[in-house]
């Protein structure tokens, strides 16, 4: 006898597309941004359309989410607006991860003006930055928790994040149990998770930057890599 399960047995699950923000002067300038508040550049805002056009073509989402930092909130105001949907949540449990000393300063500099802060930046065990920065442990914790509220909320639905590079890795490394892929995350990339209402999470897209092929992307931009901020 076919033992396979009915459709109402299979898990149910809420599939959040993840965007991370377009792109700012500051990345452009490999400034390290962090809680600090830099809009979006011009480019950073023809990225958040094209990226909303792309989104507005798909099966329709039920919310959108996003950093209350500007770069990511006017990031998601956009693709609200271009796919339908009446209003951005704002959660600041979704911000990049707060770098202490080193906000405001490019890589470069931080080495010489604030070596004990960029060392614990730059150290896999994952420290507290001097100056009020964060942990990775901590962005984890915070960020992890929100994503998994947010899919309970929506099992068996579509939602959209609007969040930051470092964010990206951390859930990247939770559903997956391992540190994050090498590489850059992009602005305006797409990265697509499944959550399950039992809480397992599975990656289905990770790094899509397809849409971007006529407005470009900055590859030399800061932020979006290992060291993200």
């Amino acid at each position: 006898m076919d033992s396979a399960s009915s459709p109402e047995d299979l898990p149910r699950f809420a599939e959040i597309v993840v965007i991370r923000h377009g792109e700012t002067a500051w990345n452009a300038s490999r400034i390290l941004q962090g809680h600090l508040d830099p809009e979006l550049n011009e480019i950073g805002r023809k990225q958040a359309i094209v990226v909303a056009g792309r989104l507005s073509k798909e099966p329709k989402f039920a919310a959108i989410y996003s950093s209350d930092l500007k770069r990511a909130a006017e990031t998601a105001n956009i693709i609200a607006d271009i796919c339908g949907l009446p209003e951005v949540v704002l959660d600041s449990s979704l911000r990049e991860r707060h770098l202490g000393d080193l906000q405001g300063l490019t890589l470069r500099d931080s080495a010489k003006l604030k070596p004990e802060a960029y060392k614990k930046f730059l150290s896999s065990k994952r420290d507290e930055i001097p100056g009020g920065g964060e942990s990775l442990d901590q962005l984890n914790e915070r960020c992890v928790s929100c994503m998994q509220k947010i899919a309970m909320k929506h099992i068996g639905e579509r939602v959209i994040i609007v969040t930051h590079g470092g964010v990206l890795r951390e859930l990247h490394g939770h559903a997956v149990s391992a540190q994050s892929k090498d590489g850059k995350i992009h602005n305006t990339s797409v990265n697509v998770f499944l959550v399950s209402e039992c809480g397992d999470w599975t990656v289905k897209t990770w790094g899509d930057i397809s849409h971007l092929q006529e407005v470009g992307v900055l590859t030399n931009a800061f932020g979006g890599d290992k060291n993200s901020g």
